[in-house]
């Protein structure tokens, strides 16, 4: 179905975490305890109440259940090193595609299908590559931690609602750093960096009738254009003014940010099998930061 791709075994989240990621996940860690209540008071109930939801509402993909897709997921796993979560098509008009994992027992991934009409095979194998990062990277857990955080601080009354709108900033940053780092996971899966910068030209600006007229060269020329915007003080201040409540980096950016990895020695060490020095120092230089 798909070229030939190399197996990395023995590979690990930060072996290709990106460094903001790494960052924004330590400051979390500061919490001492709070991921294993979550996990073990919490976990369980939500995993139950998924796990219905998905099961009544949802189809379970398998070697019987949509074939192709099984075979994605399959072939994905082996090359990130990793087992098999759930996977689930949903009947959704919005393209999205999301994932659970709290106690590790029971991972899922759900793809919508309005999603699955709009990209190519190699692209949905992408998509599914992506929140297999979010597992990998452990981020179901952290992600519900800040929600928690976020949600018990607007609680508290008068300084609460100033305090739960920091915290829910620094989730939002969180997640913009998680997002960089699944992008790297659908990459290493694939193994193509134009087939996952395809993909987020789609979500830019695609649809069904669309997909064949759009020009991804164009594209990352735009993206380009982007960074471009933050050569003054001005259009840095507008681009974070515009940014800051974003649950994802904006698109031409992430796909300035995976070309960008593709032509790097750690991308290129990792497909040949080499151990790569991990530096957890965010590059402060050009313009892909978003906040």
């Amino acid at each position: 179905m798909f070229s030939p791709k190399t197996t990395l075994l023995g590979l690990k989240a930060d072996h290709f975490r990106h460094p903001l990621d790494l960052e924004a996940t330590q400051a979390i860690k500061q919490f001492p305890g709070i991921d294993v209540i979550v996990r073990n008071l919490l976990g369980p109930v939500a995993e139950q109440f998924f796990y219905l939801e998905n099961i009544a509402a949802s189809v379970l993909v398998g070697e019987k259940q949509l074939p192709e897709f099984h075979k994605m997921l399959l072939e994905a796993c082996e090359v990130l090193d990793m087992e098999a979560p759930q996977l689930y098509v949903r009947q959704h008009p919005v393209p999205n595609a999301y994932t659970f994992a709290m106690r590790g027992k029971q991972p899922f991934i759900v793809v919508h299908t309005s999603l699955l009409e709009l990209l190519s095979p190699p692209e949905i194998q992408a998509v599914i590559a992506h929140e297999l990062g979010h597992l990998k990277c452990d981020h179901g857990v952290y992600l519900t931690i800040a929600n928690i955080m976020v949600l018990a601080a607007a609680q508290l009354p008068s300084w609460g609602a100033v305090l739960a709108q920091g915290l829910q900033q620094q989730m939002l940053q969180w997640l913009r750093c998680a997002e960089f780092t699944c992008d790297r996971a659908a990459l290493l899966a694939t193994q193509e960096p134009r087939v996952v910068s395809s993909l987020l030209m789609k979500l830019a600006g695609g649809s069904p009738s669309l997909a064949s007229q759009l020009n991804l060269d164009a594209f990352l020329a735009q993206a380009r254009a982007y960074d471009d915007i933050s050569n003054n003080e001005l259009g840095q201040m507008l681009k974070e003014a515009q940014t800051v409540n974003l649950t994802h980096p904006v698109p031409v950016l992430r796909a300035r940010e995976i070309d960008r990895w593709a032509s790097s020695k750690e991308y290129q060490g990792l497909l040949k099998g080499e151990t790569m020095r991990y530096s957890n120092k965010a590059d402060s230089k050009g313009g892909w930061r978003n906040w």
